[in-house]
């Protein structure tokens, strides 16, 4: 009843005549409609609201002193409450619901002095603002809130959230679409009035895209309505089943990836079905899992409740979080980060520890705690917990590493060296002694393929060189280490959900894709694995369907798979859970998902007992398997040399055969076959499909002998443990002088030696270098052309890479001769350069764009992602310029100190010179001119692929016209030949107490002393013309690369300094 009783005291409010208690003094006119929506719901009401605001704000500066004995005097303290007044005594200059005028801003701000706005006079700060729509709705109960909030994420509104638990349930509906730029002090503005126009519009961008979303909201609420609350959580099946969808189909499968909120993204699964943008629709199930396997489904074991004593189990509602085991004498549980927890769900930053056998939780009281996050990788070494990137938010993705140790309950942020270890969440780590192993992940739309190694003991980073079975790309896999053996399962390649499976030899430090019989576990991500005994386990992941209740288990000594039905009265969602194993017990905390259809739900703390498993699976798989022996176990070994009954070979004739053996036993065989001369040099030992084993191209005489061996009886060894004895496999080289052939020959048949026909001989040839391989194909196609083979002379003796673009040099294949058949050259010498794409490289246009002149000559699109120093550039080659030859001044900026510091860099490009300031220098802040349409795109990109947008700003246009005054510490002007029409505009960017300028320049080399003397001149006197009492001098000249001849392209580092 109470709840009844505050609606409609609310609704009587809302309806009256009068104003209300808002600033406005009423509702504003365009979320009425959506007002009205969300109130017709019974068991929801509004309590307050704003459509969204454009305003300037003017508020007192904080006295950074505060009197500490405010009454000297020792008077008693008044007991009369000071009023409390808005932004701290701060008033609105301008504010506006619509979109704002940009001129009568201007005017406010420029034409009135005084500005005094809020009251008051100078020593306030002004503040642009926009701020999107927010409401605050009252519900009855929390499945209403959830599925308030559910809508409300899926309409864009991705910050909304329950903000109340207490005595009143409450919802807040918002965006994260928010705009803060200080314009400097009343009557002493540090913004021109172009840059205020520029502010506005983007506000009113601003308030354009929060009105889509808000009109989005309301469609939706319109069109589908919320589900009547309910005093217990809807079964998600059902709710699933009974939610209408667009094409009317229904399903308990979930479209896609997550977000951080945990809401299913509709884009990571092509094959779903989706409704409109950010709603999460259902489709078909997918039956095909339960009918195919069920078969082998003789076993199951049951799921318990883990309950959780002294905290919340709040606490554990979590997903993206990280759970490892500390190995002390409790194996407590360690849990740190995560998005959801008690109350109003966000990330965590905090860390649990939990006892898995008495379910006691406790928090660590630890000191110096990393940012909230999500999406990280955690490996315990000894005492000590290695947390490592993540994501802190929407486009804050991190590389940080961070240590916990344990014994002390600090938190320190660890300083790394070496290679490049670039942002990324969704990754998966292993610890194995004191390296951890890294592979892939996800940062904003960069997918990586790369192995890194930590060492924790020289805090070192090093990148693994990609060679041999090298696993695709991918985030939300999985990896767990055996051994010297690591493997990886599934994830994500930004295409489609994966269900290979990879091992990585620590030792030999190479990657090889496995294949075992059994049925391999469907494609998935966001799942969770672990190693018991003998076994690797894979449970959970996304999609959801019906394998999600089984556990797929791999025999590692047996190399197949089985699944094990997963028993349990509740409904569990194990996608971005955490699985560790304690003893015999699998431990599985956090995990959930938020759904159109039933809200958001996390799972309760689970464990499953293992120690049965093995006489679960199969009481008899043991005895079945031990007739395998030391035979080779390649299940695609289906044409294997076998000696039939009556004594023959069922290998069919062929001219050529080879010797196939398990990669152990590789060397051993090499060694015995070139010794006694068995082996067919005129062959390649290649390695099989799957890379577990090698075929060594053997002779006839081999064969024969090898085929007589086999129908003998093995005396002088009955097993492979006999010849390890002896130390003639393992332990020591295989002396081959001090054995007879026919020992020889029962060594390789006992190491599982199997001959097979060589259907597609590989010869031996002597490798030739692609501009051989170009010369030869091009002499061959000009032959039959009936063309001069002068035209040789064109070839190109050199080229550059581009991501995947081969570049010719534009002086390579100038005659016209060579476009009469470019549709059979141009793909010939892509071949014999290896490239998937080739353009030829055509001078920068003089214009002020300097747009480029690449030819695509193979390939479909010019957009190319390029790795330099540690950054991702990615660009259309076609439209926009990149020259290598610029790299060490790429790399000079990148090391230069700039923590502190605002950069301007007038003359940005796709961020030649922006992202060294900003991924490698630290740069405080850079702001970022271009006018370029192309590079514009590039740009806003690159930054947000390198995680530095909430660090940039990019003012397009004219910088002339659109660069900031009286901020910057240094100014970079990277513009060719001569950036000097932008010199005055990088003096009055600077501070008043001056700083650097980076003023590049083409120079003839006999002319450089002049054209320092002019720089030096010319920025004096501007800088005097500006009022500024400046010493100028050269600090620094950097001598980039030759442009031409007797030209040269220099940098001057100006040095500007207040007198």
């Amino acid at each position: 009843m109470e709840f009844e009783k505050r609606k409609a005291a609310a609704m009587a409010a809302l309806s009256a005549a009068g104003p209300d208690k808002s600033p406005k003094g009423g509702v504003d006119a365009a979320i009425a409609p959506l007002l009205a929506a969300i109130n017709r719901h019974p068991a929801l009401f509004t309590t307050s609201s704003c459509s969204g605001r454009i305003s300037i704000l003017s508020h007192p500066i904080p006295n950074p002193y505060p009197n500490p004995n405010p009454d000297p005097d020792g008077a008693k303290e008044k007991t009369t409450k000071k009023k409390k007044t808005k932004a701290g005594g701060g008033g609105w200059v301008f504010v506006s619901h619509d979109p704002a005028d940009p001129d009568a801003v201007v005017d406010i701000l420029f034409t009135n002095p005084s500005v005094e706005g809020g009251g008051g006079g100078g020593g306030r700060d002004l503040v642009l603002r926009f701020e999107p729509l927010i409401i605050a709705v009252d519900c009855r109960d929390v499945a209403a809130a959830q599925s308030l909030v559910a809508a409300a994420i899926s309409a864009g509104f991705r910050e909304s959230g329950i903000t109340s638990l207490q005595k009143r349930i409450m919802v807040a509906i918002r965006c994260s679409i928010r705009l803060e730029v200080p314009l400097g002090q009343v009557g002493s503005l540090v913004v021109s009035p172009e840059y205020v126009r520029y502010l506005v519009q983007i506000a009113n961008d601003k308030m354009e895209a929060n009105k889509k979303r808000t009109d989005g909201f309301l469609a939706l609420l319109q069109s589908k309505g919320l589900p009547e609350s309910t005093t217990k959580m809807p079964d998600m099946n059902t709710a699933c089943e009974t939610q209408s969808v667009k094409g009317g189909s229904a399903s308990t499968r979930y479209s896609g990836d997550y977000r951080d909120d945990g809401l299913f993204h509709k884009n990571a699964l092509r094959e779903s079905n989706c409704l409109d943008d950010g709603e999460v629709a259902c489709s078909e199930v997918d039956r095909s899992h339960v009918s195919e396997s069920s078969d082998i489904h003789n076993c199951s074991l049951e799921v318990a409740l883990l309950k959780i004593v002294d905290k919340p189990v709040e606490k554990l509602f979590l997903w993206g979080q990280s759970a490892c085991v500390l190995n002390n004498r409790e194996k407590q549980v360690l849990i740190f980060g995560g998005f959801g927890g008690l109350g109003r769900h966000a990330r965590r930053n905090y860390t649990l520890a939990l006892d898995a056998q008495s379910g006691l939780l406790r928090e660590m009281d630890a000191k110096g705690l990393p940012t909230p996050r999500l999406g990280h990788s955690a490996a315990v070494i000894g005492t000590n917990m290695y947390v490592i990137g993540g994501r802190t938010g929407p486009s804050q993705v991190l590389n940080d590493v961070w240590v916990l140790q344990t014994t002390e309950s600090r938190w320190s942020q660890l300083e790394c060296t070496g290679d490049s270890f670039n942002p990324r969440h969704r990754h998966a780590a292993v610890a194995v002694g004191s390296n951890i192993y890294v592979f892939g992940g996800l940062s904003n739309e960069v997918i990586y393929s790369s192995m890194t190694v930590l060492n924790t003991e020289t805090l070192h980073w090093s990148e693994i060189p990609v060679e041999g079975e090298w696993p695709c790309a991918r985030h939300s896999h999985c990896m767990v280490a055996n051994g010297s053996q690591l493997f990886m399962f599934g994830g994500h390649d930004g295409e489609k959900a994966l269900s290979d499976l990879y091992s990585f030899d620590i030792t030999t430090q190479q990657w090889k894709i496995e294949r075992f019989s059994g049925k391999v576990p469907s494609p998935r991500f966001s799942h969770s694995m672990f190693v018991y005994k003998d076994y690797i386990g894979i449970i959970g992941g996304c999609p959801f369907v019906q394998h999600c209740r089984e556990l797929a288990l791999l025999n590692l000594n047996h190399r197949v798979w089985r699944k094990v039905d997963i028993v349990s009265i509740s409904e569990n969602i194990w996608v971005r859970s955490s699985a560790v194993v304690v003893d015999d017990d699998l431990i599985i905390v956090g995990g959930g998902a938020s759904c159109y259809a039933f809200g958001t739900k996390f799972n309760q703390p689970t464990k499953i007992s293992l120690h049965l498993l093995e006489s679960l699976c199969d009481p008899n798989f043991n005895k079945e398997n031990k007739s395998v022996g030391i035979l080779s176990k390649d299940p695609n070994l289906s044409h294997i040399t076998d000696i039939s009954a009556n004594g023959h070979s069922n290998v069919t004739d062929s001219e050529h055969r080879v010797l196939q053996l398990e990669k152990n036993y590789a060397k051993l065989a090499k060694d015995v076959l070139k010794k006694f001369g068995w082996l067919d040099l005129t062959r390649k030992v290649v390695p099989s499909q799957d890379g577990g084993f090698i075929r060594f191209p053997i002779n006839k005489t081999f064969h024969a002998l090898f085929l007589d061996e086999q129908r003998k009886p093995v005396n002088d060894f009955d097993n492979l443990d006999q010849l390890h004895q002896l130390g003639l496999v393992l332990g020591k080289e295989f002396k081959v002088d001090d054995h007879s052939r026919c020992r020889a020959l029962k060594v390789l048949l006992l190491c599982g030696g199997g001959i097979l026909n060589d259907d597609v001989p590989c010869s031996r040839q002597v490798s030739k270098s692609p501009q051989s391989i170009m010369r030869e194909s091009i002499h061959d196609l000009l032959r039959r052309k009936g063309m001069a083979i002068q035209l040789l002379v064109q070839l190109p003796t050199r080229w550059e890479h581009l991501g995947d673009i081969v570049v010719l040099p534009k002086t390579s294949f100038r005659d016209p001769l060579w476009d009469s058949m470019g549709d059979e050259l141009w793909p010939l010498v892509a071949k014999s350069l290896g490239a998937q794409r080739l353009a030829r490289q055509g001078r920068i246009l003089p214009t002020g764009t300097r747009d480029s002149t690449l030819e695509l000559l193979v390939g479909d699109n010019g957009w190319v992602t390029h790795h330099e120093n540690g950054i991702l550039y990615s660009f259309d080659a076609t439209k926009c310029m990149f020259s290598s030859g610029n790299r060490s001044e790429k790399l000079r900026m990148a090391r230069l100190y700039c923590e502190n510091e605002t950069v301007v860099d007038l003359f940005a490009g796709i961020g030649y010179f922006v992202l060294p300031f900003l991924v490698k220098a630290n740069a405080k802040f850079v702001y970022a001119c271009e006018w370029n349409p192309h590079a514009l795109a590039a740009l806003k990109h690159n930054i947000h692929a390198n995680s530095v947008a909430d660090r940039c700003v990019i003012l397009e246009g004219d910088n002339r016209l659109t660069a900031p005054q009286g901020v910057a510490d240094r100014v970079c002007l990277g513009l060719l030949p001569s950036s000097e029409c932008s010199w005055a505009t990088a003096v009055r960017a600077l501070r008043a107490v001056g700083g650097v300028l980076h003023i590049h320049g083409n120079v003839n080399d006999s002319e450089e002393n002049s054209w320092l003397d002019y720089v030096v001149q010319s920025i004096q006197s501007i800088s005097e013309s500006e009022g500024l009492s400046w010493d100028i001098s050269i600090e620094h000249v950097e001598r980039i690369k030759w442009y031409g001849p007797h030209i040269r392209h220099l940098v001057a580092d100006v040095r500007c300094k207040q007198l």
